[in-house]
């Protein structure tokens, strides 16, 4: 058969594609080019011609093969794939399937069409040749993971670009003088993309924001915000309606609450909190047992279904808290007004309130709308005052709260719970912002009374849901759910852990825990607690928001889900929904609609937290920005190819040690053993080995922090 000439290219691409969907959606059945045309709607002679050589074409370079005369299939049906591109420094890229069996597909980067990183895309998978990995080229962006970068304009007489932030982000984008809306030379700023031509190097976009002078703090914390995609400031129409709502209770809503209000109560809170969204109340019932009631601010209350609030809360998906400020999912009037559990003032609520005996027993459960009126807020510290003097304000109810919350908490890790206690970095900033100190966040018996309590309502509101109904009749939830470890990734981790003299017992979920807890004992305090802790963390399953499934194998509770911070997250917002729905006598909601919810919360989820890690790594920056030559002691964190992270024991501050810059050997990676090893002395770097460092120099900008070797 002889090779047929197309000079459209382009038309030809897409009438190709069209060609093979036909065959993918009708199973693969032999069809030949009448037929095609037909489910294509193509009826004219011409058109069916361009249809049949396009046919010969395909079956020419081994996509289609000719099954009987004149019929044709695909030679293999999965052809075509869709997937996410994962790009790589050299600006190739690996298409990462939603099929888990499924290998990564390589794209080089002249075959990337343009697809950025994070883009969906479906790619057409060459035939493969034995003994090599999958490769393909992308014929198709599905969805383009984002449009807008933050980064530094530069302009010339006659034409600017904008240069992104974004190292993923290969391509400058070209802006047109009367689209830069009065951005200058140097100034950091918002870009979107409008358009990318066909043929084109670069994107075309505009100038969206102008975020200001680089280096100053507004600025980059903007920067970091508009970079992961969150809004800087709500839309007007949403700040009316929150603006809008009534700040009185009626006595009607009253009557239909359980008062509360003559009970103690308080809220336990960070000093600089605004937004106290939990309250806790407590009584001596006259049988002896105590009654504990977990009060969460009522935000479905205020917040219309579908309304334009309810909406901008649900794209946010939660608040995000970097180093110096909060960017909250609501706006000021409800987070923190109307709906912050302020002392002093009567406040909906939505509760969990348990009958517990001595031992911390569940006598009996409620859930239901309450008003409050709390007596006191509390901060950590004050509260770890009265639990260590044993003296203060509702003493006596704070150390019989707490006497129960360890007990609570013992039984958890009894039952098979991890003890994660990860270090949490702080900074002392100045006026402008700039840190002038660093230091560790402690966290103590104050912080996990409150922490205990609200596993305590979390688990029992989703297993209260989840009994009702069974198999196919079981209710729509939106559950907080965490997977086991995967076998080969906690292998690994035991294997480093060894080298410390830590044992981890694989045998079963319960041993893995209990050896995982025995662990974070042993660790704590110690140089390598960190490295431990941070790789322990990653070979876990990460936790996620699903209506398919309700245990959480970190926590070790067979149902949970996430009820106590609806100011904060919108998941415990769905919560409350369904919750007040099946306490009504509604029935199961559509579980497909609550599972998209769902995937959309845990992606806003982990950006907040890619945004958050990204405000402290440029506050280390800035922070040894002023120690460059300083030397400190620092243990290794993390090992590649290129070079091996440093994190500072003093500060807990990350860098990275070039293995170029290390002049005694020529150095390479041992993956298997987490180790970079010199190839002439043989001298070993491991992953928790203590080294001495420098720090090299800082690039704000990348948010990067260079060490040197101290040696000998």
């Amino acid at each position: 058969m002889s090779k047929k000439k197309n000079n459209n290219s382009s038309i030809n691409k897409v009438l190709t594609q069209m060609v093979l969907d036909v065959f993918e959606q009708n199973g693969n059945t032999p069809l030949n080019y009448k037929q095609v045309s037909a489910k294509l709607n193509i009826r004219d002679p011409e058109s069916r011609d361009v249809i049949r050589d396009i046919m010969d074409e395909e079956t020419f370079k081994q996509v289609l093969k000719e099954v009987s005369p004149g019929k044709f299939q695909l030679l293999e049906l999965k052809t075509f794939v869709e997937g996410k591109v994962d790009l790589t420094n050299d600006g190739s890229a690996f298409i990462v399937t939603d099929d888990e069996a499924e290998s990564d597909i390589f794209v080089a980067p002249r075959k990337l069409r343009n697809a950025l990183h994070g883009d969906r895309v479906k790619v057409y998978v060459y035939a493969k040749t034995k003994g090599r990995r999958k490769e393909g080229e992308v014929i198709e962006i599905l969805q383009r993971a984002k449009t807008e970068f933050t980064g530094v304009v530069k302009m010339s007489d006659r034409y600017a670009f904008l240069i992104p932030d974004d190292r993923k982000m290969m391509h400058d984008i070209f802006i047109p003088m009367t689209e830069l809306n009065s951005a200058t030379n140097g100034i950091k700023a918002v870009a979107e993309i409008t358009d990318w031509p066909a043929g084109a190097r670069n994107p075309v976009g505009r100038i969206k924001h102008v975020l200001g002078q680089q280096g100053q703090n507004d600025t980059e914390m903007n920067a970091i915000l508009a970079e992961y995609g969150f809004p800087l400031s709500f839309p007007l129409e949403v700040e009316h309606e929150a603006e809008a709502i009534p700040a009185d209770i009626s006595l009607e809503e009253i009557a239909k609450r359980r008062d509360f209000r003559d009970t103690i109560t308080f809220t336990i809170d960070p000093f600089d909190a605004k937004d106290f969204d939990d309250a806790l109340s407590f009584k001596k019932l006259e049988n002896g047992n105590y009654e504990v009631g977990v009060h969460i601010a009522d935000v479905a209350h205020y917040i219309i279904p579908d309304s334009p609030l309810d909406k901008e809360a649900f794209e946010r998906g939660t608040s995000v808290y970097l180093v110096d400020r909060v960017i909250p999912m609501l706006p000021e009037r409800l987070s923190n007004g109307l709906c912050s559990l302020r002392p002093n003032e009567d406040k909906l609520c939505f509760a969990a309130v348990f009958e517990l005996d001595d031992n911390a027993n569940i006598v009996n459960e409620w859930f239901g709308k309450t008003v409050i009126h709390s007596n006191r807020r509390f901060t950590y510290e004050e509260v770890q005052e009265v639990i260590e003097t044993k003296e203060g304000d509702f003493k006596e109810d704070i150390l019989k709260l707490n006497e129960l919350a360890y007990i609570l908490r013992d039984r958890k890790f009894k039952n098979g719970a991890i003890s994660f206690e990860t270090t949490e970095v702080k900074f002392k900033l100045d006026e402008k912002g700039k840190p002038v100190g660093v230091y560790v966040k402690e966290r103590k018996d104050a912080h996990k009374l409150i922490e205990d309590f609200m596993l305590l309502a979390n688990r029992k509101v989703a297993e209260f849901i989840s009994k009702k109904g069974k198999g196919k009749h079981k209710y729509t939830f939106v559950y907080r759910a965490h997977d086991s470890p995967k076998p080969d990734a906690l292998a690994s981790f035991a294997q480093f852990a060894s080298r410390f003299g830590y044992k981890i017992n694989t045998k079963s979920d319960k041993e893995v825990a209990r050896s995982l807890n025995h662990l974070m004992e042993d660790v704590e305090g110690k140089k390598e607690q960190n490295v431990l802790t941070h790789l322990a963390i990653r070979s876990m399953a990460k936790a996620i928001y699903t209506t398919k499934t309700s245990s959480h194998y970190g926590l070790a509770f067979d149902y949970y889900t996430h009820f106590t911070s609806p100011i904060r997250r919108y998941p415990d917002v769905m919560v409350h929904r369904l919750l007040f729905h099946y306490l009504n006598g509604g029935q199961s909601v559509n579980a497909e609609h609550y599972e998209k919810l769902s995937q959309h919360s845990s992606q806003m989820e982990k950006r907040a937290a890619d945004a958050e890690r990204a405000s402290v790594k440029y506050k280390q920056a800035e922070y040894l920005e002023d120690h460059i030559g300083t030397i400190y002691d620092g243990v290794i964190s993390g090992v590649t190819e290129w070079g091996m992270y440093v994190e500072i024991i003093e500060n807990k501050c990350e860098g990275m040690i070039r293995l170029r810059d290390i002049s005694d050997d020529f150095y390479t990676l041992d993956e298997k053993n987490f180790a970079i090893i010199g190839q002439r002395k043989k001298k070993i770097y491991r992953l928790g080995d203590e080294v001495q460092i420098k720090v090299k120099q800082v690039d704000l900008t990348k948010k990067q922090i260079d060490f040197s070797l101290v040696q000998g």
